[in-house]
């Protein structure tokens, strides 16, 4: 069977050409098919700003560890009151927690870490299990209990709360001799700050309280507030300076273009503001009128 063609179309083999005046189709496809000469997609244009935005990011070089002065300070401190830590993220609070379980533990001594968040307090308890041992490592939040009896327990500070009520009512001790309040700022949540308040308030003068925060701006003015209610010296350690791991704010567009949030100056990004402007626009022009297309 003769296969049916197209009329104006000329089949030699398997190549087939449609004649239009000079050129051919088949030439005018291979031109278009050339991508050599062709401009990079703007989604992976690397422009200045987002050079600067990336670069410095990944692993830092391996280096001997050596704590901070204001690690150390914070552990000295603990050897005799209370401590509010205040320091930015990625600044190693937690660092001053772990060595200070490290050193309870080793003299048959008992600890509780809190957090505010289950998230957290998961991850927390899967790093020190790691660090301590799992024997030495319980966790109590509201859907999970594991080794309740272990001389580190990593819980929620309601839960931790809810123990010390218990204790009010059973006469009996709260089992640990610290106990380490993370993102102690959550004492100012207006939904959830009084169980920072009733923790404080009712650990017994014999625990030692660490409260660790990235975001407390009157540290000096809460150790006071701890001092009054607990009857111990509650001292404030500050690590100055910025964060040691800096924030870097960028927003991606639907065409995977990504523009740092901020300029050089600090500003929000001039690109931003004006995508804002046109879309509050269109949101403002009346239904049915001209609407301007972007």
């Amino acid at each position: 069977m003769r296969r049916a063609r197209a009329k104006g179309t000329r089949i030699k083999g398997r190549r087939s050409e449609r004649k239009t005046g000079s050129r051919t189709d088949t030439k005018r496809f291979q031109h278009a098919a050339d991508t050599s000469n062709l401009a990079p997609p703007r989604a992976f244009a690397q422009t200045r700003e987002v050079r600067k935005l990336l670069e410095g990011i990944g692993t830092p070089p391996a280096a001997p560890f050596k704590p901070d002065p204001f690690q150390l300070e914070a552990l000295a401190a603990l050897e005799f009151a209370d401590v509010l830590v205040t320091a930015p993220t990625g600044s190693g609070k937690t660092w001053i927690a772990r060595e200070e379980i490290r050193r309870l533990i080793g003299s048959a001594k008992r600890a509780w870490y809190t957090s505010p968040l289950k998230a957290l307090t998961n991850s927390k308890y899967q790093e020190f299990s790691a660090e301590f041992g799992a024997e030495r490592v319980g966790i109590l939040t509201g859907d999970r209990k594991e080794n309740p009896d272990a001389p580190l327990i990593v819980g929620t500070t309601e839960i931790y709360r809810n123990q010390l009520f218990d204790s009010l009512r059973s006469g009996h001790d709260v089992r640990a001799d610290l106990v380490v309040l993370d993102e102690a700022h959550y004492l100012a949540d207006e939904e959830r700050g009084h169980v920072w308040e009733e923790a404080i308030i009712l650990s017994p003068p014999r625990i030692r309280l660490l409260l660790l925060s990235a975001t407390i701006g009157n540290a000096d003015e809460f150790a006071r507030w701890i001092e009054e209610v607990r009857g111990v010296r509650c001292g404030v350690v500050t690590r100055p300076g910025d964060r040691p791991v800096p924030l870097k704010a960028a927003l991606l567009l639907p065409d995977q273009r990504l523009l740092p949030l901020l300029n050089d100056t600090g500003r929000l990004n001039p690109e931003i503001v004006a995508m804002g402007d046109r879309a509050r626009e269109e949101r403002l022009t009346p239904l049915g009128g001209h609407r301007r297309r972007f």
